[in-house]
């Protein structure tokens, strides 16, 4: 007989409603410190990547409040040495003294941030610039305040300010992952240039309702409140210091020169900056005389067209922090200075304000792209351990370079109007701008390395 055939097991009965399968979800992005991205902030993308944690918005804060304060004492201060004097070449030497410090003290500046704590360092450099806008208000509104205690003053200033830039934004590699440092350069640019916007409003109402003491005051209660902000951060130690120190203090800062000569990418780069910014930047530190010669208006007229500036530098700021990428960064750096060049004409020719205050926007946002442009590809491009002194060099290109231009244009001013001397540097930065574009396929090459 044959063997009995064996039957199959039923076919399992399939539900008739739907299986509801548990979703997997992404596993949350962690900070700097490991704190887990805040799902509010993944909509805005590399701005939200940027100030996902909490050391980030403490920082970001800090440095909100305390350039409000410092644009409120720039267009002060210069302003009060327009008052005393009623010289462009007098306006250029106290814009010279606050910048000027950079040129000599920003290489040193930047070794000591590689080998001190960063975090006690840019809270002693935020104590004295909290004091000397202290000294500076009590003497103006006592009414002993005099030429030469301004220019010792801002000297003061700047000397502290070379030290706190390189020793802050080092500090942005440690609250932030390496592959959002691009975007989190940005967000510090852009909110420089809230700052910028907000400051000079908030000075021009001061000044015409209580005048320049209250002004300056507020930078000194601007900076305090920094300085408190930092005691709430928790950075990690192995970002509160670049490195051990291995040698003699100027053999370092002898080092950080010679890295960024021989880089291919860095040096032609920082190069082009310091070119442009002794010839086209200075034009920003001396709109006092432009703003009663050439427009013959007051000091509310001054804070707007600072105003403007910070308007174009904040739309060009947000732009760049929502684009959050490195790849394109050098063709955007050459380029701006072209489009500075031609906006810094079109203000110097004109005397009819509303196309003055356009050209002070359209300035203002090419200036940002540059410098945001161009610190984005410093900080990625720099060994961790030279980081503080590259970007002291850039800390040095930003405030020297400028100051120089300043004393140069404010010289050539009294003697020859400011309108010609104007027209020379933007023929100068044309020359500097073609050999700058002969050189943006090389610089690409070197800089334009994606983070890992």
């Amino acid at each position: 007989m044959p063997p009995p055939r064996r039957r199959r097991p039923p076919p399992p009965r399939r539900p008739r409603w739907p299986i509801r399968r548990p979703r997997r979800h992404p596993p949350r992005r962690q900070g700097a410190r490991g704190s887990a991205e805040l799902p509010s902030f993944a909509a805005f993308g590399a701005l939200g990547r940027a100030l996902a944690t909490r050391n980030a918005r403490i920082f970001f804060g800090g440095s909100m409040v305390a350039w409000t304060g410092l644009w409120m004492h720039r267009i002060a201060v210069g302003w009060l040495a327009w008052e005393l004097t009623h010289s462009a070449f007098w306006v250029g030497i106290v814009a010279f003294s606050d910048l000027a410090p950079a040129a000599l003290i920003s290489p040193v500046a930047g070794a000591v941030a590689d080998r001190l704590d960063r975090v006690r360092l840019t809270t002693v450099a935020q104590g004295v610039i909290a004091c000397e806008a202290a000294t500076v208000a009590t003497l103006v509104a006592t009414g002993q305040m005099r030429l030469e205690y301004l220019v010792a003053l801002e000297l003061a200033s700047g000397t502290a300010a070379s030290f706190l830039q390189p020793a802050r934004q080092t500090l942005l590699s440690g609250i932030v992952p390496r592959a959002d440092l691009p975007a989190a350069v940005a967000c510090n640019s852009l909110v420089f240039n809230v700052a910028r916007f907000i400051g000079p409003a908030l000075a021009g109402l001061v000044i015409a309702g209580f005048g320049v003491a209250p002004a300056v005051a507020c930078n000194a209660a601007a900076y305090t409140l920094a300085l408190i902000s930092m005691h709430f951060m928790r950075v990690d130690p192995a970002h509160r210091r670049g490195h051990p120190s291995t040698g003699s203090l100027w053999g370092e800062v002898r080092e950080g020169l010679d890295y960024v000569r021989r880089h291919p990418g860095l040096g032609p780069l920082l190069g082009y900056a310091a070119m442009i910014g002794v010839l086209l930047r200075c034009v920003q530190e001396l709109l006092p005389p432009f703003v009663e010669r050439n427009f013959a208006r007051e000091a509310e007229s001054l804070a707007l067209l600072t105003a403007s500036f910070g308007v174009g530098a904040l739309v060009s700021g947000v732009w760049l922090t929502a684009r959050g990428r490195l790849q394109g960064a050098t063709r955007i750096s050459i380029m701006s200075g072209l489009a500075q060049a031609i906006a810094i004409a079109g203000f110097a020719a004109t005397g009819w304000f509303p196309f003055g205050v356009l050209c002070a926007t359209l300035i203002g946002a090419s200036a940002s792209l540059h410098g945001i442009s161009t610190q984005q590809l410093a900080q990625t491009a720099a060994r961790p351990e030279m980081r503080g002194r590259v970007l002291s060099l850039w800390g040095m290109i930003t405030r020297a370079c400028p100051a120089l231009g300043a004393l140069i244009l404010g010289a050539a001013g009294e003697a020859f109007g400011l309108r010609l001397p104007v027209m020379v540097m933007v023929a100068l930065a044309l020359l500097v701008f073609a050999w700058g574009l002969s050189r943006i396929k090389h610089i690409e090459a070197s800089l334009e390395v994606p983070p890992g």
